[in-house]
């Protein structure tokens, strides 16, 4: 009786197609290795803490310090140096998020090192505790960060997003509440030279014209918060954008949606301190300029990315024309104090 046939061999992929198979898998790797890390920080700190400042516990012979120490050393080398063994190709974004959870990581341990030396008399009640829970919280954050570049793009244009709306929101209950300072103002001070002006609070505004917006000042606001409004619907937009459209491999151009974008904020706020009286008409109309510039690099370095495959889509355009609209108003009505 004829023996059965031996099975066919699986076939192998060329050797490159292996090298980058292996690449990818190492590279999925990171997340948990970055994880785990992070938990050996977190028990070191617990233990740390346990073992020298919970007294009257007697204090820890030198052997058992120096191993302690050690071990503190060794945990905190080791999350360093999975920051430094993300690869550079998996984009600027998500190495500064893991960084900065790396920076948080040591200076917590570090900060709760510098509260254990210090001697219960000195030391606030429970600080070594505040301590050792900062470190746990700055670990606990390792496991949400983002695994690819486009899911940390998409977070840092999420972070803008709020910032732009939370400093267009300020700003609007500002002006219908015709206090910029919110009531921060000494009320005595405010009403010591009232006697005899009465009849310059009759709209609610004191005579205090460096606290208060003139009308000239107010009929400016308009266009500044139409700005500021456009401001936010250009990162909503370009948010969108890259979570319907962004693709993982395309490092680079999401890291110059994100660099351009982090801009925007910053520039909101500029603008918005800039309206705060005593208004200067030109430095708002400084403000506002610059923030037209970020915000068109910001549509046009997205029109030409891979996240609009269709360059012509009618809301970058549309958005442009509302920048300029907006600026254009700005310059109409500070032309005269630059004409002075």
């Amino acid at each position: 009786m004829a023996s059965a046939a031996a099975p066919a061999a699986p076939s192998l992929s060329p050797p490159l197609e292996q090298l980058r198979h292996l690449a990818g898998d190492l590279r999925l790797l990171l997340p948990g290795v970055r994880d785990e890390a992070a938990e050996t920080v977190s028990r070191e700190a617990t233990t740390l803490t346990e073992v020298f400042a919970r007294l009257p516990r007697p204090p820890p012979s030198a052997q058992e310090a120096q191993r302690l120490c050690e071990q503190v050393h060794a945990a905190i080398k080791a999350i360093i140096a999975v920051y430094y063994s993300l690869p550079k190709d998996q984009g600027i974004t998500l190495r500064k998020l893991v960084r900065s959870a790396t920076l948080d990581i040591v200076d917590g341990m570090a900060q709760l090192v510098e509260v254990l030396c210090t001697t219960p008399a000195q030391s606030p009640e429970n600080n070594d505790l505040i301590s050792c829970n900062n470190v746990w919280v700055a670990c606990e954050q390792v496991p949400q960060i983002p695994r690819d570049n486009k899911a940390a793009a998409l977070l840092m244009l999420t972070k803008s997003v709020d910032l732009v709306k939370d400093a267009h929101e300020e700003m609007e209950q500002a002006v219908e509440e015709c206090d910029p300072y919110h009531g921060l103002l000494n009320d005595d001070e405010n009403n010591s030279d009232n006697h005899g002006d009465e009849q310059d609070d009759v709209l609610g505004c004191p005579n205090n014209q460096d606290s208060y917006w003139s009308e000239e000042d107010q009929e400016l606001i308009i266009p500044c918060l139409a700005l500021v409004r456009a401001s936010k619907a250009c990162l909503k937009k370009i948010r969108i954008s890259v979570a319907e459209n962004g693709k993982k491999d395309q490092v680079a151009q999401l890291d110059d949606i994100v660099d351009i974008s982090d801009e925007i904020s910053p520039s909101v706020d500029d603008l918005a301190l800039s309206i705060y009286p005593p208004m200067c008409h030109p430095t708002v109309r400084m403000s506002a300029a610059k923030l037209v510039s970020v915000l068109k690099k910001a549509l046009e370095i997205t029109r030409a990315s891979h996240v609009t495959p269709q360059p012509e889509d009618s809301w970058i355009p549309l958005l442009i024309n509302a920048v300029d609209h907006c600026m254009d108003r700005i310059k109409e009505l500070t032309q005269n104090e630059l004409e002075l």
